[in-house]
């Protein structure tokens, strides 16, 4: 039997502390969890900020760059749940011990090419030893990922499926999603090198952007296709749960209420891009947002974010929304530990390797969320 149930990775960073802090509110009475990074001393000032219940809460010392540490944290509990990015940096060894021992794992990843190396090197690994391996199990991706299936699950089954999602956000991005961008756009080749390998070994098509600049019906936004990971992680819930009976395409799309708006984000989205293919101007970029910062509470009670779906399939038309309050931070800290107590607690159906949130965990990871103070709901059908 191990001795934990969970393990949070990472707890002295910003988002780290911030799942350690609803960890402490939401875990229920007897869950068996620790706090595990590489300087106790810190560890230690975080535990005491959860309060004298928690005093006992076990600090375990682990570093990325200490493989045996980190296959000790593995043995000692069911799930691992890591805040430690950018992940392509600092991942992988934890991965590799979680696959290895049969432990659960997931974290915060956008990381387009972390996933898909995971996949190519752990996967069948994880199928063998049973171990879960859970990634974007935060704002990345969870509104898409389980406001697909939610929406899917409005619409007849068995027939080719058509659904757009639109992303309305009121809020700054996290450090740590600011370094993961900035990892991803520095490595295009290399990025798009794994993820033709993945195609070849999963056997499943790789995703291209899709969907065009257009003017959202109904609201008159002026919408842009997203060049995040979430697409590619709906695309692989909707092969393994067989949306649309195998029939299934999905756009995504960020909007925003006047077109200057619209046109300046995508300038200085490709000028980060472009900087960041050049070593110094890279790490002049990576001072503006260090990994590991956020904003204020008060700065965060005023943000927000919105996703609204749009689906049609067998004749019938559905809009959906999943929606709540500061993404980067706050609610990512309720979606990641959600995630970590879906998996050590509930009965779910039996998976292995590497999976998506919809198909780990689906409506009982939807439940919690609802229950944590996330809205899904039918606007229209």
């Amino acid at each position: 039997m191990s001795d934990h149930d969970l393990v949070l990775f990472g707890a002295t960073g910003f988002t780290g502390t911030l799942v350690a802090e609803y960890l402490a509110r939401a875990a229920p009475a007897g869950l068996r969890w620790a706090l595990a990074g590489r300087n106790t001393a810190k560890l230690a000032a975080v535990r005491d900020r959860l309060g004298p219940a928690h005093a006992d809460v076990p600090l375990l010392r682990a570093d990325v760059a200490d493989p045996d540490s980190l296959r000790a944290v593995a043995r000692s509990t069911r799930v691992v749940a890591t805040t430690v990015g950018p992940y392509l940096r600092h991942g992988e060894p934890l991965v590799a011990a979680c696959a290895d021992t049969g432990t659960d794992y997931l974290d915060l990843t956008g990381e387009p090419e972390f996933a898909d190396r995971v996949y190519l090197r752990h996967h069948e690994r994880a199928v063998g030893t049973g171990a879960r391996l859970v990634h974007a199990c935060g704002f990345d991706s969870i509104p898409y990922d389980l406001g697909a299936l939610y929406t899917v699950d409005r619409l007849p089954a068995g027939v080719p499926i058509r659904l757009d999602a639109y992303l309305r956000v009121g809020a700054a991005f996290s450090g740590g999603t600011y370094a993961s961008a900035l990892t991803a756009a520095s490595r295009l080749l290399p990025m798009l090198r794994t993820a033709r390998e993945r195609a070849r070994v999963e056997g499943l098509p790789m995703r291209p952007l899709s969907g065009v600049p257009h003017r959202e019906r109904g609201t008159g936004n002026w919408a842009v296709p997203m060049p995040t990971i979430d697409p590619q992680i709906v695309a692989r819930s909707a092969a393994a749960r067989g949306y649309g009976g195998g029939s299934f395409r999905y756009r995504q799309y960020a909007t925003v209420r006047r077109l200057p708006a619209l046109v300046a984000g995508v300038a200085g989205l490709t000028a980060v891009a472009a900087l960041a293919q050049v070593p110094p101007a890279r790490r002049a970029l990576e001072r503006l947002q260090p990994s590991g910062n956020g904003p204020s509470a008060e700065r965060r009670a005023k943000s927000w974010f919105a996703v609204r779906f749009t689906g049609e399939g067998g004749g019938r038309r559905v809009v959906t929304e999943v929606s709540g309050r500061d993404p980067g931070y706050d609610e990512t800290a309720v979606m990641f530990g959600e995630s970590a107590l879906c998996l050590a607690t509930d009965d779910l159906p039996e998976t292995a390797g590497q999976v998506t949130t919809a198909t780990a965990m689906g409506q009982a990871l939807i439940d919690r969320l609802v229950a944590a103070g996330l809205t899904f709901r039918t606007l229209d059908e």
